[in-house]
């Protein structure tokens, strides 16, 4: 069986090698192919490892191929998941698998339904979002109205997405849960499975966390140096310069634009930033995804043409190879093994590495972005 999983990895943690082990142990003889962010994340982040640790990681942790998630498809649930499941259908998976803190997949693939073909779905969320709400606010509502269930936890939300993209691309792919065995919302324990949150608040305020994740992460940390200060003053700058032409951002709605700027005079940190940004309709995450198409000079005209062109190959193992040898012969894109000139995202994404390379204060990221081959184990 070739098993698909769609991640983040940021960073790679205990959690993750339980998912693989729980996967290995349901589908024997499996290969595992993820999809995975890069540089950055859905829910507007940086990443803590960047793209060719996490592909290490994760191959040295029972990955058999790495595929990268071209990093502007970063944006909502239902687009991050829309792409990614797209890679993962033409590399020909059979299993799609995902974390969900339910575990209750029945109820999953009906609110995904209920989404995609329920025509009330649309006019409630926008009724909703007229009164105020923020999106995933007025989608949980709506959800609730038309079937009397309920999903307000990240995965479960994530896991919705996911659905319906196997519904519209290939409803022949299996869908599988696997419960989540942490709570997301714990940014303190201590137990060697915790969240991608919690380490990245350990992280961030110098906390121990090193019996959370495998040896290789920890030791990426402990030399990774992130200038956070230098990621806040990038994204203050192009606030300011753009200050009467912010609407052109993507994301950007013009209510919002003199809150940003209003917002980048008076805070003094990225996170004060977003909290001075954040109200009831705009999320703290919303708010992060908004700041990082600012930063990487991403307008509304751009992202509307974005589309697959390629499938980016990272990293793989002997399995990998097969996987990939089949996928030749079932996909539509082109396969790269390394970086090619002549496509769009592939430009976008060598210019969102030279400002990441700037921040995690690595210029040599620049040139793995275009001279470095995948990696093979």
């Amino acid at each position: 069986m070739k098993i698909g999983i769609i991640v983040e990895y940021n960073p790679f943690h205990n959690g993750h090698i339980y998912q693989i082990n729980e996967i290995k142990k349901i589908y024997k003889d499996c290969s595992i192919t993820v999809v995975m962010s890069s540089s950055i994340t859905m829910r507007g982040e940086i990443s803590l490892l960047n793209k060719w640790q996490k592909t290490n990681v994760a191959l040295n942790n029972g990955v058999d191929l790495v595929i990268e998630l071209p990093s502007v498809f970063c944006q909502s649930a239902d687009t991050f998941a829309f792409n990614a499941v797209k890679l993962l259908n033409e590399i020909g998976i059979d299993v799609l698998v995902f974390g969900s803190e339910s575990d209750d997949i029945i109820k999953l693939i009906e609110i995904a339904k209920v989404q995609l073909n329920n025509k009330k779905f649309d006019n409630l969320v926008k009724t909703n979002m007229d009164k105020g709400l923020n999106y995933p606010t007025s989608l949980s509502y709506a959800i609730y109205d038309l079937t009397g269930l309920k999903v307000n936890t990240p995965n479960d939300i994530l896991a919705v997405s996911y659905i319906k993209s196997v519904l519209e691309i290939n409803n022949k792919i299996i869908i599988k849960s696997i419960k989540r065995s942490n709570d997301y919302n714990d940014l303190v324990s201590d137990s060697d499975i915790v969240s991608a949150s919690n380490i990245r608040n350990k992280y961030l305020n110098n906390l121990d966390f090193k019996n959370s994740v495998p040896i290789e992460t920890y030791n990426y940390l402990e030399q990774n140096n992130f200038d956070f200060n230098l990621l806040f003053n990038l994204i203050k700058y192009n606030i300011l310069i753009n200050k009467d032409d912010l609407s052109k951002f993507h994301l950007v709605d013009e209510s919002i634009c003199s809150r940003l700027y209003n917002s980048a005079l008076t805070s003094s940190n990225l996170n004060e930033l977003i909290l001075n940004v954040k109200t009831k309709r705009y999320t703290y995450n919303r708010i992060s995804r908004i700041l990082l198409f600012i930063l990487f000079n991403i307008t509304k005209t751009e992202a509307n043409n974005f589309k697959l062109e390629y499938i980016r190959v990272l990293g793989m193992n002997k399995k990998g190879k097969e996987i990939l040898k089949s996928a030749k012969k079932l996909s539509s894109l082109p396969i790269l093994t390394k970086f090619k000139n002549g496509y769009k995202l592939l430009d976008y994404e060598l210019k969102i590495t030279t400002i990441y390379s700037m921040i995690l204060n690595n210029t040599e990221l620049i040139r793995d972005e275009y001279k470095s081959k995948v990696i093979i184990k």
